[in-house]
């Protein structure tokens, strides 16, 4: 008998000396490149701000950070991707405020929203924006909405639906009392060219993924379709200072991952991105695009997400979004 319990102390005192072995034995993250998940074409907002974090973060985490862009279905193609990603800390999705329209109209997806991600920083917001190319004639909101009237079925393009785009278009519309045909991309630059070419009158697309052809006159804003005035183009009024109030429908950038990522991970990631959103240099990087700077972390990005949802589910049911 005491040669049997001095066997067993011998084999735990074992795994006991073990332990702190294989816990060192562990890599650290990240021991490997990363892969960042576009749910947009490349040359659009989103993807943009993919990019802009980059470099610094390869800096940071002595890793590459691979884009991977998989555009389609208002970005539910690359959040499935993500929803199904090992939550080891190598799969991330710089997603947009899609995360929490989609629900609002999607009948069915295939993952949920609150249960298959983890929520870790909102990067920055940036305005939606109502744009016409530049041989039209419309010079303000009241011009489009007139001509809208006369010809009813104008054509308004948007980076693809259920996007804020879309649901600015919709509130527009039941708001002016006019009916546009809307004619959705995948991805904003296509819907832009359009509008540039004089192919689609109108468009609501981001101000961030705007900025470039807007400075160079190929495309005309025409209102704000957020609270307050832009500086970047502080003569534009708002949608509500021309008569016709909307509900806010900026869209913002975040990153998540898949759900059960590590916390450690988790808050070493927020930390990283809001010492960026810190630096003057990269914030002036966002706000030459016609960024916001958000920040928020994961407890205040987790909360957000449900209370979007709901407000989202009403605005869709009163806009009639639906997809099927």
């Amino acid at each position: 008998m005491p040669v049997a319990r001095m066997h067993v102390t011998r084999r735990g005192l074992a795994a006991l000396a073990a332990l702190p072995l294989a816990a060192r034995a562990q890599p650290a993250w990240p021991d490997r490149p990363i892969r960042l998940i576009v749910g947009f074409p490349p040359g659009g907002p989103t993807d943009f701000a993919a990019r802009i974090l980059q470099d610094p973060l390869q800096q940071a985490w002595g890793q590459p950070l691979v884009i991977e862009n998989r555009p389609g279905a208002s970005q539910v193609i690359a959040a499935e991707a993500v929803a199904k990603s090992p939550p080891d800390g190598y799969t991330l999705f710089l997603c947009t405020s899609n995360l929490t329209t989609n629900p609002a109209v999607f009948t069915r997806l295939p993952y949920d929203t609150e249960r298959d991600f983890t929520p870790i920083v909102i990067v920055y917001s940036s305005p939606t924006v109502l744009f016409t190319g530049p041989d039209q004639p419309f010079r303000t909101v009241r011009e489009v909405v007139e001509a809208a009237k006369r010809r009813p079925g104008m054509a308004a393009s948007t980076s693809g639906v259920a996007t804020s785009g879309h649901f600015a278009t919709e509130m527009f519309m039941r708001q002016a009392g006019i009916e546009l045909t809307h004619i959705p991309y995948r991805g904003a630059p296509p819907a832009l060219q359009d509008v540039v070419g004089g192919r689609v009158p109108i468009t609501f697309s981001t101000l961030s993924g705007a900025m470039p052809l807007a400075r160079d006159g190929k495309l005309r804003p025409l209102a704000i379709a957020a609270p307050r005035r832009s500086p970047a183009f502080p003569d534009v009024p708002t949608i509500a200072e021309a008569g016709f109030p909307i509900r806010d429908t900026s869209p913002w950038y975040s990153l998540v991952a898949p759900a059960g990522l590590p916390l450690p991970i988790r808050d070493r990631i927020a930390a990283d991105v809001q010492g960026l959103l810190r630096r003057p240099d990269f914030v002036r990087r966002i706000e030459e695009q016609g960024g916001i700077v958000e920040g928020d972390g994961p407890a205040e990005f987790a909360a957000r997400i449900p209370r979007e949802i709901a407000i989202n589910t009403e605005v869709a049911r009163l806009a009639n979004i639906r997809i099927e």
